[in-house]
């Protein structure tokens, strides 16, 4: 009898779909040839269906031995609040993704098994792509070299107010000579991201060197009444004033991308600010030989301006425009620097 049981059970599970249709709802009858008839009743189906949440083979262990027993009264094996977990099927099925492989591992009593896929579509699910994405911000969540933290271009002085006691030509500066260098550590974490576009905010800790060669043969001099730009009354290869100068810029940036989730182009545009930590001039001779002088020049300690990027592909543009003069009121001509190029 108990096999008869086992077996009527294990066909129960894979034939209760066709069972239901010649039956009513809320029952299964299996009869067999030797008369012998199986009944399942349930309130509804939801109930027949949960059977194949517990151990089949556990519960006819537990009522052969019932029926083993030398009393011949009917059986009922009770399963209640305290004696399900016993027999539940002892089955767990674990997911687990990292690096684009999924692996599924099924454990149970008796045996372990593991099945792994790697991930290979190009763009993948909804799903890929927000993980990829949340892998990306962890990345950014800790501080590195960016890219945009470095840089090269050139510099400029724009004019704002003339005075008779410096001529423009004195600190006329050379295009090509007159250049600039920046390096610097940042983070550039999302702010919010969607499908065609994102926010990110890049904020850093920059060091620059701002250079400004000038056109004709003039050395930079402080005297008691301020910065004077003075003939050196001979040939130089050149000579250029050189501001470094520590800086944290504040840039929140808008990416775009394509339906393909490439990036296509980003805006940004923010605010710096910067403290001077040495300034000098140097002259090159034309026989090479050269000479520093480190001074202060009258140079205004602190600076702060505007700050602009462009990104074109992989393609990085750059503009700051300081708003506070270079040189303190009254001790030098009244210029603001302007610095433009590309990040590396």
């Amino acid at each position: 009898m108990k096999y008869i049981l086992t077996t009527a059970l294990l066909l129960l599970m894979s034939r209760w779909a066709a069972a239901a249709i010649a039956t009513p709802a809320d029952s299964l009858v299996i009869l067999f040839g030797n008369k012998t008839r199986l009944v399942i009743h349930s309130d509804d189906k939801n109930g027949i269906r949960q059977l194949s949440n517990y151990d089949i083979n556990k519960l006819i262990s537990e009522m052969g031995l019932m029926m083993d027993s030398t009393d011949s009264r009917e059986k009922y094996l009770v399963i209640d609040e305290k004696s399900t977990q016993r027999y539940l099927r002892d089955t767990v099925i674990v997911i687990t993704r990292k690096d684009g492989k999924v692996t599924v591992t099924v454990k149970d009593r008796d045996k372990q098994s593991k099945v792994e896929r790697k991930d290979e579509s190009k763009d993948g699910t909804d799903a890929d792509r927000e993980y990829r994405r949340n892998q990306e911000r962890r990345r950014r969540a800790n501080w590195n070299l960016n890219i945009e933290g470095v840089g090269i271009g050139l510099n400029g002085l724009i004019q704002k107010t003339s005075s008779p006691a410096y001529s423009s030509e004195a600190y006329e500066l050379r295009p090509i000579g007159s250049r600039y260098v920046s390096l610097g550590v940042g983070q550039m974490p999302t702010v919010v991201r969607g499908k065609t576009a994102s926010l990110r905010l890049y904020y850093a800790l920059e060091v620059s060197w701002n250079n400004f060669m000038f056109e004709q043969d003039n050395i930079a001099v402080k005297t008691p009444t301020g910065v004077a730009f003075v003939d050196a009354g001979r040939d130089l290869k050149k000579s250029k004033l050189t501001v470094t100068t520590i800086n944290i810029p504040f840039v929140p940036r808008v990416t775009f991308y394509s339906s393909s989730g490439r990036k296509l182009f980003h805006l940004g545009a923010g605010v710096y600010g910067g403290y001077r930590i040495d300034s000098y001039t140097k002259i090159k001779e034309l026989n090479n030989n050269k000479e520093r002088n480190h001074s202060n020049f009258y140079l205004n300690n602190f600076r702060y301006g505007l700050i602009a990027h462009l990104g074109i592909a992989k393609t990085n543009f750059f503009v700051k425009y300081d708003l506070n003069p270079l040189f303190r009121p009254g001790y030098g001509p009244d210029v603001r620097a302007i610095s433009f190029g590309i990040g590396l």
